[in-house]
């Protein structure tokens, strides 16, 4: 029996996301959105590329909870757009309210899945989904390393010049402006980054990397990226999907690693069948420790609105 994956919301990212997966033919696709025809028409149009692509995968849109059942990976990419000027923060009250409504209906038709998270303010949305669900923590994770690692890496790729093949990054903290690119884990083919980028230069590729989702925002005025944030969340389904125990940046449930505690938190981890399979904690150095401290304190705080809410 083929694998089944269902995304909920159908709109760039979604849909993009729908469009990775039948192209990696991890599985079978339902897409899922509020809006009647939306999803019927991107499945649709979507299943009708399979004989062109040559991927032998059903693909269905639908309005309706109850074809979800049985999924293997749930995506949650439903909420409001990030505008200009708008931080992930202030999404968080009408996305909190789409998340748990999205969760509550899609977890119990599929209770052996993994949920992943794609909605912003990521670390939060995706406490609010574990609590929604029930699941055990390591199945409930979030999209937000896979992207903004595959951004820090293009960017290196554009000031060296090499293929983006041969750069390995890693990065830690909250999906946004207080992220952790860790320039000391960074290398290209084996060798360290420092080699290739003076500290200056490295240094501005860190924050533009930290940026990125806002600089996509500002140059498209009326949107958000989708094509790099859907391609990171088809590499996580597929490391589910495949059990491929890929080591990779996801926003995972700390329970005392890294001294944090009670919270999603993006950091490197054993991506397989079950969902985060292991936590990997890197010896990080005092300033390493503090920007982590730090990217730390600032999802605590959006936490705690949301709590307050």
């Amino acid at each position: 029996m083929r694998k089944k994956i269902s995304i909920i919301g159908a709109g760039f990212v979604g849909s993009t996301t729908a469009h990775w997966v039948a192209a990696k033919e991890l599985g079978d696709i339902v897409l899922l959105d509020v809006v009647e025809g939306i999803p019927q028409g991107k499945g649709l149009d979507l299943y009708e590329a399979a004989p062109i692509e040559g991927y032998d995968v059903r693909v269905i849109g639908t309005n309706d909870y109850a074809d979800t059942a049985g999924s293997d990976v749930i995506v949650v990419t439903s909420g409001a757009p990030r505008k200009p000027g708008m931080t992930r923060e202030d999404l968080i009250k009408v996305n909190a309210n789409i998340t748990r409504d999205c969760i509550s209906k899609a977890a119990p038709l599929s209770p052996n899945a993994v949920i992943i998270m794609v909605n912003n303010p990521l670390d939060a949305m995706t406490y609010v989904a574990a609590q929604a669900a029930g699941f055990p923590k390591e199945r409930v994770l979030g999209q937000a390393g896979v992207l903004d690692s595959a951004r820090y890496r293009a960017f290196i790729a554009m000031e060296t010049g090499v293929s983006v093949e041969d750069i390995q990054a890693m990065l830690m903290g909250g999906h946004g402006d207080e992220m952790v690119p860790l320039p000391r884990f960074s290398t290209i083919a084996g060798i360290p980054v420092s080699e290739f980028i003076a500290a200056d230069r490295l240094e501005a590729i860190v924050d533009r990397a930290r940026k990125g989702g806002g600089e996509i925002v500002n140059l498209l005025k009326t949107g958000s990226a989708y094509y790099a944030p859907a391609a990171a969340t088809a590499q996580m389904v597929e490391a589910v999907i495949k059990d491929k125990k890929r080591v990779i940046p996801v926003a995972a449930y700390l329970n005392g690693e890294y001294g944090l505690s009670d919270m999603y938190f993006g950091v490197p981890v054993v991506l397989g069948a079950g969902g985060v399979e292991k936590i990997i904690e890197l010896p990080l150095n005092d300033a390493e420790k503090a920007l982590v401290q730090k990217s730390a304190d600032a999802v605590r705080a959006t936490l705690e609105t949301l709590k307050s809410l």
